[in-house]
């Protein structure tokens, strides 16, 4: 067998090796991870809100949802009923926004059921809106609470899970109809609480108590969301689902769920911030008074053979003197992240960090920038997809003297290519002396070797931040392009095993092999742009790297054709665009391009090796 041969097999090996390794250890794991979530999900027992572990003696405040007038004391987990039956478990008010469709529950004062008007489960209008919040007995009880806790011993009697609350009739929470409820302990403390919300997803709650009794009592404020049961996530590492929040000096704080897993809560005293629960495109978080140093927690317990997540902040004690009223305020935001709605929060409230509740990931400098501009060429031209070609171009122009050099070297040493062989041929028993050779070359002609890769080099945190900006911004979740793909931020739905479309086959449900079939027509284009690209170079002197260049356009192929739409689209066009800028420079420099004698010797049959 010959090295050529040898080179050959081992690099077609490696690509095989890469694509079935990646297919078992990271794609089939992550389906199972899938798999037994939603299978957990489905077996979730609704309960009552968690219960924190242990209490607290002396006058330290227990924590929320563990006091014994509050939910989830001594309660056992309920039989799990559907999410309409659930409903009708509590008398309600309605919630009609613009964005948001729910209700309030009376039983409880809870904001536990609200659908996303504007956000449905697939591309079809018709499908059902997103489910955010659902009250405890239904399926993935997902849900907000707001109130007050005391001392452990208090003899105050205050409102909790089953505390029937009383509203005004016909009362609706609108944008412009705020909703307050009231409750008597019967011991002289009038409780009210007063939702407000606004023509998107945040709530501000406001809890009063009037103190009619003849003694002073101590409080503490409290806000928390609550889920109980594993939820679904997308399980990639570059996406953060589970407890995320900014608490103060300590910054943004993200825990997965199976970190929380018999993990000890995780607290810190802070003033300013947030604290919530987030899945890829929605969640529901609690916001304290920016000023007012609270204790932030996430928690985590089991509640019969259901795993509870729960985030939850405890404010300073506030004393209520006999005829006095005391009076607390926090927010709740429940909903999607879009990126305008909650920039627009963390500016109108002074919410500390508040954009970080959409995870743009340690490239936060590149990605959210990225995005903005991506969006302002949306708002001009209506089409992301079309946004996505202008911010290439952008890029192409931003980065050009980097690339005109990286290029122009690359040019340099495809005009030396014949001297280069000569010395191949000088030295061919002797790799030192032919290495030594092609250095003083490279540095009588002040050519960089490596010049070449730059450009590839650059376009790696672009690619991770486009792909960062496609995966996590829900602006991009559904957004058309042209053709076939409805939805930029999906994998291209065609594949050319089954002439996309044209045979009434899925290719997908080939056991191992199913997911690399799913080759459709953006990733092909973008697989031929980069050999073309590829063919306009100066090929490798070493025979194996020439074989792993020619093999790199097929792996990225497969690879990318799990990846966004979006994504793919981009790395074509910008392939495209490297092709056409360095064919102009190479021309400049009176290099002969060669693109289509590369490509034509491709597809010859090469002499077989001598010796």
């Amino acid at each position: 067998m010959t090295d050529n041969n040898r080179n050959m097999f081992i690099a077609i090996g490696l690509s095989l090796a890469i694509l079935l390794g990646w297919q078992y250890f990271i794609a089939m794991p992550q389906e199972k991870q899938r798999q037994a979530q939603l299978q957990q999900q489905q077996a979730t027992q609704a309960g009552q809100t968690q219960t924190a572990p242990g209490s607290n003696a002396g006058s330290t405040p227990q924590q929320p949802g563990a006091a014994p007038s509050a939910p989830g004391a001594g309660g056992a987990p309920t039989r799990t009923v559907t999410r309409a039956q659930a409903l009708e478990a509590s008398p309600r008010v309605a919630i009609e926004t613009p964005a948001l469709k729910g209700s309030i529950a009376l039983r409880g004062g809870r904001a536990d059921d609200l659908l996303l008007a504007k956000y449905r489960e697939t591309i079809d209008p018709k499908s059902p809106n997103i489910v955010l919040l659902s009250p405890s007995g239904a399926p993935a009880p997902f849900y907000a609470e707001f109130g007050w806790t005391s001392a452990p011993g208090a003899k105050v009697a205050l409102p909790g899970a089953d505390t029937l609350w009383t509203a005004p009739e016909g009362a609706k929470l609108t944008p412009s109809t705020p909703l307050t409820l009231s409750w008597d302990n019967g011991q002289g403390q009038i409780f009210r609480r007063t939702f407000t919300v606004d023509d998107h997803y945040m709530f501000t709650v406001k809890d009063e108590v009037e103190n009619k009794g003849g003694e002073a009592i101590t409080l503490y404020p409290y806000a928390l969301v609550s889920r109980h049961g594993m939820p679904h996530t997308e399980g990639f590492y570059i996406l953060h689902e589970g407890l995320v929040g900014v608490m103060g000096d300590h910054g943004l704080q993200e825990v997965t769920y199976s970190k929380m897993d018999d993990a000890k809560p995780v607290t810190h005293k802070a003033t300013g911030g947030w604290l919530g629960i987030t899945d890829k495109y929605w969640a529901a978080t609690v916001i304290p008074d920016q000023k007012v140093e609270v204790d932030a927690r996430f928690s985590s317990s089991m509640l019969g053979q259901t795993r509870t997540f729960q985030a939850d902040f405890l404010a300073a004690a506030k004393t209520v003197e006999p005829g006095a009223t005391a009076t607390t305020q926090s927010r709740l935001f429940a909903g999607a992240k879009e990126v305008a709605v909650v920039d627009g929060y963390e500016t109108q409230y002074q919410i500390d960090r508040f954009d970080r509740l959409i995870d743009w990931g340690w490239f936060y400098f590149i990605t959210k920038p990225l995005f903005l501009v991506i969006d302002w060429i949306y708002k001009l031209v209506g089409n992301f997809g079309i946004a996505i070609l202008a911010v290439t171009v952008l890029l192409k122009a931003i980065f050009f003297p980097l690339a005109n050099k990286s290029y122009a070297s690359m040019a340099k040493m495809k005009a030396l290519q014949p001297e280069m062989v000569a010395i191949r041929e000088r030295y061919a028993d002797d790799k030192v002396k032919q290495q030594q050779a092609t250095m003083e070359l490279y540095k009588k002609e002040k050519i960089n070797p490596v010049a070449g890769c730059l450009p590839i080099i650059i376009q790696i945190p672009v690619f991770f931040a486009l792909y960062k900006v496609l995966f996590v911004t829900i602006e991009m979740r559904q957004a058309p392009f042209f053709g076939w793909i409805h939805d930029l931020s999906a994998p291209d739905p065609t594949t050319v095993f089954n002439l996309f479309g044209l045979i009434p086959w899925d290719p997908s449900i080939v056991p191992v092999l199913g997911p690399y079939l799913m080759l459709g027509a953006w990733p092909l284009i973008m697989g031929v742009t980069m050999w073309v690209q590829m063919k306009l170079n100066p090929a490798p002197p070493d025979p194996t790297q020439q074989m792993i260049f020619n093999y790199m356009p097929i792996i990225f192929t497969f690879m990318l054709a799990h990846f966004a739409a979006g994504l793919v689209i981009y790395w074509a066009w910008n392939n495209t665009l490297s092709v056409i800028q360095q064919a102009a420079i190479m021309k400049r420099h009176g290099v002969k391009i060669e693109l289509w004698d590369n490509i034509r010797s491709a597809f010859r049959k090469k002499a077989p090796a001598k010796g």
